[in-house]
């Protein structure tokens, strides 16, 4: 997962349409008279421009004709003189972007790092402030935003995909710079939000769930030893490596399976979280002490859904600043990932309604010998490393990996695997730090030139267990692209992708190669058809998640006085009903709730579809990058794609591979194999 929130707060997409205090009479004035001052400018531009920055100007900002004199004073009629403001105002918004950003890692180091000193009161506080909830209104103050508005304005999202396909790499960076100031947000409502966000976070960041303390309801252990594991990933990557074990595998998933159905109703005992005192057997929902007396169950009191509940209040409160994109729904979707959300919807719903699934459900259903459980949308025995045994993986990268340093060190090693030189290896390297997570494991972007990507995983004291590199790998794949759509990017307001889904993709693409990456890693053949099958898979499962968390959205937006009572049921409900639709004739089980458990529906609000939009985008680019045969080449096409920028998706997909984001060629593909 690559953390984005940051930026998120300032680099909003959406225009502010409401009337300001500048009438349409003194904007047609002052645009007449700097045409006829500047024959020669753009006059559609100007109108745009003074228009939009006139929405954005308020009494507290000062008189018509203060506006007026402002927009003579900085208006850039000449390319020349738009593009030396353009360059300094570049300047400037790294500075500031780079400078908090930098802020905010050291402040975040005792709550998400665990070679930082334990966190404290101070550390919790912290870790809700954000530098730049204060930003826009500074630079409204100061009036560099309007600086800005009047000579970069707004583009609409259809007006970039139309003539953003004939734009030259200098007008997508200048219409990137009318992305910035479009709306003008209050710093203590930025504050709520950024509150909402760390304590979701935190919460998340410590459920952990010890394996060793689950017991069976005759008082067996299934895990031999104290594991702990974070929900949900954890927890999910344990079920998959259970497919390898075919003495006790099925058993111990059939526990993860119920452990995560607790967690979704909220039925699981508060005592049970982050607790390896207490027993708990989760088939019969009783806890007992160590005596093995049974001591009162009381459930976790709603806290998942009061943080998501947390999140949706500081949107609501947001929502009134947004005229244009009203909803978070639709500032997320619109705005953010630059897709409209019934486009992905209609999207995902093609994908797992297909009759490809029922083909590929059954070639999994004889591989197992068994009919399928719920929890097999989770099936890894496509992947190579499925036949082999976790802790053999385990052993091999506790070894190599004893700590994050290592790993560092070990790095251009991969990349030149993958087919980078090693100079070129060594140089993207040097601009990725590794760091031991208290979560999951994520990647932190860098927002500056002087800064360094950052890749966390977990890291137990025994060293990187294989789990940990798999996630390792993944983060990578983001830090990468971080560091190869920064440094070397040609304009700093293109550095990024155009949406966390893209990331995802080049994520996804090097955690496939995890083995191939692995020194000393038993390897077996892994044809194309079986690589093809195990995206697929993945998308399936991922989507019909995707499906629960944007239908969860819009029914609080439906709800907004909801309580968190009502949110679970609710979310329960949707999850059961997308279940019952897409999964149940394949997976069987009525009502079953397992496409609720993510975490992400906490801590990365609609986050979620980002994930299959990434497998979708990861399929096209390896049907792309399956032309290089050779290593070298390989990696020089990659590079090329992943150097494109913060173009929006569809003209992104286009320039990389010719081609809008589709599951037409998967689906073509798994079609193929089947017949």
């Amino acid at each position: 997962m690559s953390l984005v929130a940051l930026t998120s707060i300032v680099m909003i997409n959406a225009c502010s349409k409401a009337p300001g205090i500048v009438s349409e009479s003194a904007q047609k004035t002052l645009q007449q008279e700097l045409l006829e001052q500047y024959p020669s400018a753009d006059s559609a531009l100007l109108a745009r421009g003074i228009s939009q920055a006139a929405a954005l100007w308020n009494d507290a900002d000062g008189s018509e004709d203060e506006f007026c004199q402002l927009v003579r004073d900085n208006y850039c009629p000449t390319p020349e003189q738009r593009w030396i403001l353009f360059l300094s105002l570049s300047r400037v918004l790294e500075n500031c972007y780079e400078a908090a950003d930098k802020l905010t890692v050291e402040l975040l180091r005792p709550t998400q790092l665990t070679n930082a000193a334990e966190p404290a009161s101070p550390d919790w506080i912290m870790s809700a402030y954000s530098p730049l909830a204060h930003f826009s209104d500074d630079m409204f103050g100061n009036r560099l935003a309007f600086v800005a508005v009047i000579n970069f304005p707004h583009f609409t999202l259809d007006e970039k995909n139309t003539l953003g396909r004939n734009w030259s790499r200098e007008e997508w960076a200048m219409a990137r710079m009318g992305d910035v100031f479009t709306v003008r947000v209050p710093a203590s409502v930025n504050t709520r939000v950024a509150k909402a966000y760390a304590d979701a976070e935190n919460y998340i960041a410590d459920y952990n769930i010890y394996m060793g303390s689950l017991r069976t309801d005759n008082g067996r252990r299934l895990w031999e030893d104290d594991k702990v594991l974070l929900s949900h990933w954890n927890l999910r990557d344990e079920l998959k490596a259970l497919y390898a074990d075919s003495a006790n595998g099925s058993e111990k998933q059939e526990m993860i399976y119920k452990v995560m159905q607790r967690i979704v109703r909220q039925e699981i005992p508060q005592a049970a979280i982050n607790n390896g005192a207490l027993l708990w057997q989760p088939y019969s929902n009783r806890l007992l002490q160590a005596d093995n007396s049974e001591i009162s169950a009381e459930p976790e009191p709603y806290t998942r859904y009061e943080r998501i509940l947390a999140t949706a209040h500081a949107y609501f409160e947001t929502d009134r600043f947004f005229p244009a994109s009203p909803t978070a729904i639709m500032r997320n979707f619109d705005d953010g990932v630059e897709i409209h959300a019934a486009e992905l919807d209609s999207l995902f719903r093609a994908l797992v309604g297909s009759e490809q699934v029922k083909g590929v459900a059954e070639i999994i259903k004889n591989r197992l010998g068994r009919d399928l459980r719920p929890y097999d949308i989770w099936y890894d025995g496509f992947k190579s490393r499925a036949s082999l045994s976790e802790d053999n993986l385990t052993q091999l990268t506790q070894r190599l990996y004893p700590d994050a340093d290592a790993f560092a060190a070990d790095m251009p090693r991969l990349l030149n695997v993958m087919g980078f030189s090693m100079s070129n290896a060594r140089d993207i390297a040097s601009h990725i730090v590794v760091e031991p997570a208290r979560g999951s494991g994520h990647a932190w972007p860098c927002l500056g030139r002087n800064e360094q990507a950052r890749l966390r995983t977990r890291i137990p004291a025994s060293g990187m267990d294989y789990k940990g590199y798999n996630i390792a790998v993944h983060e990578f794949g983001h830090c990468v692209e971080q560091v190869l759509d920064m440094y070397r990017i040609d304009h700093y307001m293109l550095f990024g992708v155009p949406n966390t889904a893209y990331t995802e993709a080049s994520a996804f693409l090097w955690q496939q190669r995890d083995l191939q990456l692995l020194p000393g890693a038993a390897k077996t053949n892994e044809g194309d058809s079986e690589t093809v099958l195990d995206q697929f898979w993945s998308m399936y499962e991922i989507m019909g998640v995707s499906l629960v968390d944007m239908a969860m959205w819009r029914w609080i937006y439906s709800h907004p006085h909801a309580s968190a009572k009502e949110l679970c049921d609710e979310t329960v409900r949707i999850a059961q009903s997308v279940w019952n639709e897409y999964y149940e004739p394949v997976l069987g089980e009525h009502d079953c709730v397992l496409l609720a458990v993510y975490s992400h529906m906490v801590n990365a609000p609609m986050y979620l579809p980002n994930y299959p939009l990434g497998h979708i985008v990861q399929y096209q680019l390896e049907e792309h990058l399956a032309q290089y045969t050779d290593r070298a080449d390989f990696a020089k096409e990659y590079e090329r794609i992943y150097r494109l920028g913060r173009l929006t998706p569809k003209v992104w997909m286009l320039q990389a591979v010719g081609e809008a984001p589709s599951v037409t060629p998967v689906l073509n593909a798994v079609k193929r194999i089947l017949q």
